[in-house]
């Protein structure tokens, strides 16, 4: 039983650092990321609040996509 969670965690790291590393270089392309129309942001003189919707329903939609091909080839 062990084992498995140790392989799960490893794969969990992996797709962690697999993530990173596109989000890195989309940011270093020039995708807006995080400055999408729909992210929010809240400044004030000590605190700053960053909320960004539009990025999130992008990254979502992606994945969707993503899946639902998955799901389809897998058939």
């Amino acid at each position: 039983m062990m084992t498995g969670l140790g392989k799960a965690l490893i794969g969990l790291g992996i797709l962690l650092i697999v993530i990173g590393a596109v989000l890195l270089a989309a940011g270093r392309v020039g995708l807006p990321l995080g400055r999408l129309p729909g992210d929010f942001t809240y400044k004030s003189k000590n605190v700053t609040v960053f909320f960004p919707l539009g990025t999130s329903i992008l990254i979502s939609i992606v994945l969707t996509a993503i899946l639902y091909l998955i799901s389809r080839l897998g058939r």
